[in-house]
């Protein structure tokens, strides 16, 4: 019986320390972002203070990124958000959680992405729903936004998402290049991105233990017109529009797996951030219609493929 009483309590205690957007329900509605905190302040001051939360909560700092001078972006990870993600089959793209602080109307939103979002739609064994709690607690559970409340989905929504027909799946990622050996293909990515190839740099490396799989955080950049389409500060210009900013889907991945490095196709690793983005229209898909082969092709060469 007192085994039992204390089962039954730590079983309470942990349902009440869940966030908002963290459960096992399989009908549980999710939204790809949480709004932890939205306050008047300096833009550097809330970050370094974030950065402070995040390393007491436990979180380590793995790469920092600002595609234009109004945000910061963090990347953080620890060893047990790197042994959940071990657990899947390229589980690796979801080893860096996102928290971005953005400066917007005279406001600081400091955001983060929701990891029980990420789980199901790079459809993971783990749900992450420890790591959730951990940001929630080191920044706020906060409120879930992206898409209209009404548009959330549930965990099977997310791990069968396809934007619309005729579109990739999580699982129709790209084969960037194939090289003779794990080493080999990690090098030659490390060495383009020290170079800048087809304007591509490293924001954060992490490697997945227990497996041969490394995740990359890239910065893309376009200096000229004809490569604006790969350009993260003009395709946010496009597609994040909204009042609360949804600065957290940056920075994009590349994924070393054993010899082989992937990358999620554009149509796929944009969309299941911005789902209710329009096909046509101001701020559309239509805009960036040359984003997912400007992308494909700077980042196969930054891989070392062919394009």
């Amino acid at each position: 019986m007192k085994k039992l009483f204390s089962v039954l309590l730590i079983s309470a205690v942990v349902a009440l320390a869940a966030p908002a957007g963290a459960s096992d329900k399989p009908d549980h509605k999710m939204l790809p972002f949480v709004l932890a905190s939205m306050s008047a302040g300096d833009l550097k001051a809330v970050v370094a203070d974030v950065t402070g939360k995040l390393k007491g909560a436990g979180f380590e700092i793995a790469g920092t990124y600002s595609p234009f001078p109004s945000a910061t972006i963090i990347a953080v990870t620890n060893d047990a958000l790197k042994a959940a993600v071990a657990k899947s089959k390229f589980g690796g793209y979801g080893a860096a959680q996102r928290v971005s602080v953005t400066a917007i109307k005279g406001k600081i939103q400091v955001a983060y992405t929701s990891p029980t979002y990420m789980a199901s739609a790079y459809r993971m064994n783990d749900k992450l729903i420890s790591t959730h709690a951990m940001l929630a607690k080191a920044l706020g559970k906060g409120k879930e936004y992206g898409p209209d409340e009404d548009e959330a989905m549930n965990d099977a929504d997310l791990r069968e998402y396809q934007y619309m027909f005729g579109m990739e799946y999580f699982t129709d990622h790209f084969l960037m290049a194939e090289h003779a050996s794990y080493k080999a293909a990690v090098d030659t990515v490390e060495k383009n991105l020290a170079k800048g190839v087809s304007g591509i740099t490293k924001v954060y490396r992490i490697d997945i233990p227990g497996k041969d799989e490394t995740v990359f955080g890239i910065a893309m950049k376009g200096k000229t017109e004809k490569e604006k389409d790969q350009d993260d500060k003009y395709l946010m210009s496009e597609i994040d529009f909204k009042d609360i900013r949804s600065t957290a889907h940056l920075p994009y991945e590349l994924l070393v797996s054993g010899k082989k490095v992937y990358s999620q196709s554009a149509r796929f690793r944009i969309a299941i951030n911005f789902p209710d983005l329009s096909m046509m229209g101001d701020n559309s898909f239509m805009n960036i219609m040359g984003a997912p082969d400007a992308i494909k092709n700077a980042l196969t060469a930054t891989a070392g493929g062919a394009k």
